[in-house]
């Protein structure tokens, strides 16, 4: 089931989220997260979904300003993440699907989705979905003692 994230999903949030931190590229955050940080963002206004299953969160999306400038307020990042034995069920799909539908009824234009590269499998995902290339920054992270390239993908929505 997805909907709307509330405040006593941000410990399982938090769960997911840290298992990230501490073993993948795919976030630049290297110190784990605590669930005030997940209750403070799901109260931000911005769409923030989750899924579950047997009232246990399996999965969470969401978008975030892009930048703070007033001119990017139509413009977000979304990010997606999933319990890792939950990939490739089509659950990430359907809550990204979710998540656009979301983002359009909150009149944002554009989507931007930054993916540590190489991720073939995140690449993929997002161009299912519609979102295109737009830009590639090289060696602009630095985790767990190694250089990390980003791309951007992007989708328009409105």
């Amino acid at each position: 089931m997805i909907r709307q994230a509330v405040t006593t999903d941000a410990q399982q949030i938090c769960k997911i989220y840290n298992h990230y931190i501490a073993n993948t590229c795919f976030t630049f955050d290297e110190n784990s997260k605590d669930v005030e940080h997940f209750i403070k963002e799901i109260n931000s206004g911005n769409p923030w979904l989750i899924t579950e299953e047997n009232s246990e969160v399996i999965g969470f999306a969401y978008t975030s300003l892009w930048k703070t400038k007033t001119a990017y307020r139509f413009t977000h990042e979304s990010t997606i993440y999933l319990k890792p034995d939950m990939h490739r069920q089509g659950i990430g799909t359907e809550l990204y699907k979710s998540l656009i539908c979301r983002a359009k009824n909150h009149h944002i234009h554009s989507l931007l989705a930054c993916i540590v590269l190489p991720h073939d499998q995140s690449i993929h995902f997002h161009e299912k979905l519609g979102f295109k290339k737009a830009a590639h920054f090289k060696r602009v992270g630095f985790k767990f003692e190694k250089w990390l390239d980003v791309g951007y993908w992007q989708l328009e929505l409105n």
